[in-house]
């Protein structure tokens, strides 16, 4: 017998307090995580630092905490050394491939920006193939951002594609000029 709700009967208020089924965690596989580390922690690789549910970068930690620090390695080095990637960049089209120096200079930059306060939001790895340039991040929000510096400093498109599997972001930043033949 379904559970009463008293003062008000109503079946849509009945129903969404049922939650059998339902998962209790219910973010999306990108955003879960691991058990998070000690507080305070520091990375061996990248010397970033966690506390207060946070990994900041070049914070140092109160001399009181020094020795109470633990040493661990920090998701995005684990995620880096691992090759795993939730955002992917293609740079394609002929004017790209032409200013293929210029735009890993803009790529770096925007990586640097976002690592300054979100270190974990990295570039796992940036390789050239035939057709262009493709860029993998550790995160959605990076690719996102880079796809968005491009276009705004080289003009061009970007597309956006979802995937419903994991998560991952892949956008495709495309440069093209287009000569108009005119006959006269």
């Amino acid at each position: 017998m379904p559970r009463q709700i008293p003062g008000n009967t109503s079946r849509g208020l009945i129903r969404s307090r049922d939650r059998r089924g339902a998962r209790s965690d219910m973010s999306p596989p990108v955003a879960q995580k691991e058990r998070p580390p000690e507080d305070p922690s520091v990375c061996d690789v990248c010397g970033s630092v966690y506390t207060a549910k946070t990994w900041r970068r070049n914070r140092p930690l109160p001399a009181k905490l020094v020795d109470a620090a633990a040493w661990t390695v920090c998701p995005a080095c684990k995620q880096t050394k691992s090759g795993k990637y939730f955002g992917r960049v293609l740079v394609r089209g002929a004017d790209a491939m032409a200013n293929l120096d210029a735009i890993r200079a803009r790529i770096v930059n925007v990586e640097r920006r976002a690592e300054f306060t979100q270190p974990e939001r990295r570039i796992v790895s940036c390789k050239g193939d035939g057709l262009g340039l493709e860029v993998l991040t550790t995160s959605q929000k990076l690719a996102h951002r880079i796809a968005r510096e491009l276009e705004k400093a080289f003009g061009g498109r970007a597309r956006y594609t979802w995937s419903d599997q994991d998560g991952a972001l892949t956008a495709t930043w495309q440069n093209e000029t287009r000569s108009t033949n005119r006959s006269e």
